[in-house]
């Protein structure tokens, strides 16, 4: 297996992103996003309040927001997930930069995530200190998803082998503009996804595959948009009303609908160029918007049960890195000249 210096690194990053991004939405999920009201401790703490002495000391310094031992621990594992995560993306971007000089080795891409990462640490912290703004929540677990992505990516740069050919990158290059829409579609839809989490939008439709028993109900998409909420008040199981958390959830669900159209579409035209690796990466795809739209549906029947929820999140985020993953593979090989095309 040919890879290039750093390969391992980013592969154990990629693996431990998984973790991450699953712990932030089982934090998310159990309401623990204010679990611990400062940052980067808990209550004054490097771990989370335990002993009842400490319990009671948390308390009494913060009198407003009382220890609830079953959300600090999701809170705090999650940061120090992400704070393992961020030195691993440093050390991906020391070893881009020792390496810099060597053609072919991607430089910006572990820069680029190095901002990502100090990012989203900014990100983290004005999650408790706004009390879960949405705008930050959703940027927030956007740009989980997009270190996520990159990860997927880097891991397949430092990996030669794992690289189409360029006989097949060029069968796979004709559909090019479709893969970047593809991508821009699912990173939208996850947007949508965030956007009914953060805003506690989930219930808003309890029943499939109507809405409040009606194919259009009453919505309010100005207040369920309005991207200018103002900071200040705790926003904990959220503050719009019920037309407004209805015209999210309905939107996401259209959202679901032309992302399942397009994909399905771009898959066909994937299988239809007769190349085995690429029939692979097609039904991979279709595999995975299979799981999320079964996994969407049974979010909505079964009152969002939590294991499931988690998950559509995770596979959400999978089908982004996915497609990026696709888009890397319409470019050639990076060998032995800057000269050639790049990722």
């Amino acid at each position: 297996m040919k890879t290039k210096k750093g390969f391992y690194l980013a592969l154990a990053a990629l693996i431990l992103a998984v973790g991450v991004v699953t712990l932030g939405s089982f934090t998310r999920l159990v309401d623990a996003g204010l679990g611990c009201p400062d940052w980067p401790g808990c209550y004054g703490h490097l771990t989370w309040p335990d002993e009842a002495h400490e319990i009671v000391a948390a308390n009494q310094a913060y009198p407003d927001m009382p220890v609830l031992k079953g959300k600090t621990w999701p809170e705090m594992v999650h940061r120090y997930f992400a704070g393992t995560l961020g030195l691993l993306v440093l050390g991906l971007a020391i070893y881009a930069f020792k390496n810099r000089q060597e053609e072919g080795y991607p430089f910006r891409m572990p820069m680029i995530m190095l901002v990502l990462i100090i990012w989203q640490a900014m990100f983290g912290m004005w999650t408790v200190t706004l009390k879960l703004w949405p705008q930050v929540v959703t940027i927030h677990l956007m740009g989980g998803v997009t270190t996520f992505s990159l990860l997927a990516v880097l891991v397949f740069r430092l990996n030669d082998s794992w690289r189409f050919s360029d006989q097949t990158s060029a069968a796979l290059r004709s559909l090019r503009g479709w893969i970047i829409g593809g991508f821009v579609v699912v990173f939208l839809q996850v947007f949508l996804g965030g956007w009914v989490a953060s805003n506690y939008a989930a219930v808003a439709c309890p029943d499939f595959p109507q809405c409040q028993l009606q194919w259009i109900p009453e919505m309010d998409f100005r207040q369920g948009f309005n991207f200018t909420q103002h900071v200040g008040p705790n926003y904990l199981g959220g503050r719009l009303d019920g037309d407004a958390r209805t015209a999210i959830h309905f939107s996401h669900r259209v959202g679901a609908i032309i992302t399942m159209l397009y994909l399905i579409a771009l898959s066909l035209m994937m299988l239809a160029k007769k190349s085995k690796p690429i029939s692979i990466l097609a039904g991979t795809i279709l595999v995975a918007l299979v799981v999320q739209i079964g996994l969407g549906i049974t979010n909505v029947i079964m009152s969002i049960p939590l294991a499931v929820a988690v998950a559509h999140n995770f596979v959400g985020a999978l089908l982004v890195a996915l497609l990026a993953v696709v888009w890397m593979q319409t470019y050639p090989i990076l060998r032995d000249r800057r000269s050639q095309e790049r990722p």
